[in-house]
């Protein structure tokens, strides 16, 4: 839904508003989990500018990877006059107290790419098990046999699950026949590149660096693996990952990440926006535009709306080219001219 269409829309469902009175007036709280991933400042930018666009007021808090924080983060939010409120929530299950007074306040929430088991949250995402999906064909199709490793995601996010459910979707044939060994695995507590660096570490020394392909579930994790990788020297084995980070993107040009599932972080912060604003006008969660029923793995059902990944390798690198998602430059850095036509 457009912008303009979804101001309009929320004009009529709050009477006595004419649509830029009730842009100007609006304000939308924005509850960050941290800014240690390139991605979100990307998710940020689109926010502000669609906010900017609606005429509403963006406001924010950096959890700084606390839970603890976030929730005084939300209800610092909420003080401020947030009349709507997207939340990238660090812990799932620590943040039922935020939304409970969001809820109380009457105040309308967008959970922001990581599920919040609550129908009261409206789940705004990519689909995440078909990401994982995506990383496991990718690795599969490079390395259909062997040794592998699978870097999973924090244990405080549903998203960590969905993605290696995905991911086990696509590799439960090579295993069930014995052409490839799960022979490590780990959570990556906070997403953090050192602990997923340190975890691959701790994996090659078990394995006598035995390790054929790695599953990794975002790009801040590929980023900690292929740093272990290359201290032994051993760079160059299949990676996953998501995000399109640049410098994962970087990385499947030179050859060391086999993949990067792009997430257009523009799309979502952008639709993130428009939502927020069209809940805070007082649109039902049912009358979003691309709204589905959706049951949670715990049984929940909530309104959702999941948006298209698309799988990023050295032969579609030039996707993100065309799309200013990066500039060649920055994408072909250090790549040996002649070894990838998006660099050519």
């Amino acid at each position: 839904m457009k912008i303009t269409n979804i101001v309009a829309a929320a004009a009529v469902a709050a009477a006595g508003f004419a649509t830029p009175t009730l842009a100007q007036d609006l304000t939308v709280g924005v509850s960050w989990s941290n800014f240690q991933e390139e991605r979100w400042k990307t998710d940020e930018a689109a926010i502000v500018a669609a906010l900017e666009e609606a005429g509403a007021e963006y406001i924010s808090a950096d959890a700084q990877s606390s839970s603890s924080k976030q929730l005084s983060d939300i209800e610092s939010l909420i003080a401020q006059g947030a009349d709507a409120l997207i939340i990238l929530a660090q812990d799932a299950s620590a943040i039922g107290p935020a939304v409970q007074q969001a809820a109380d306040e009457g105040i309308p929430v967008v959970a922001y790419d990581r599920l919040i088991a609550d129908p009261r949250a409206f789940y705004l995402t990519f689909d995440n098990v078909e990401v994982g999906r995506m990383q496991a064909r990718a690795v599969l199709e490079a390395q259909p046999e062997g040794n592998y490793v699978m870097i999973k995601g924090s244990p405080t996010d549903p998203n960590a699950d969905f993605l290696r459910g995905g991911q086990q979707e696509v590799l439960q044939e090579a295993i069930d026949s014995g052409a490839i060994t799960i022979v490590g695995e780990a959570y990556t507590d906070g997403w953090l590149p050192a602990n997923a660096q340190r975890n691959m570490e701790q994996i090659l020394t078990a394995q006598d660096n035995e390790v054929d392909a790695v599953v990794a579930s975002n790009d801040g994790t590929a980023g900690g693996v292929v740093a272990a990788l290359t201290a032994q020297g051993m760079e160059g084995i299949p990676v996953s990952g998501q995000d399109g980070d640049h410098a994962a993107l970087n990385r499947v040009a030179m050859g060391t990440q086999t993949v990067s599932v792009w997430k257009d972080a523009r799309d979502l912060g952008a639709a993130a926006a428009e939502i927020a604003v069209s809940l805070a006008g007082g649109t039902e969660m049912a009358d979003v535009e691309g709204a589905e029923m959706w049951t949670s793995p715990d049984g929940i059902e909530m309104y959702a709306e999941f948006l298209e990944p698309i799988p990023v390798t050295q032969e579609n690198l030039g996707t993100v080219v065309d799309a200013g998602w990066i500039e060649k430059e920055a994408l072909c850095q250090n790549v040996a001219a002649g070894t990838v036509a998006a660099c050519d």
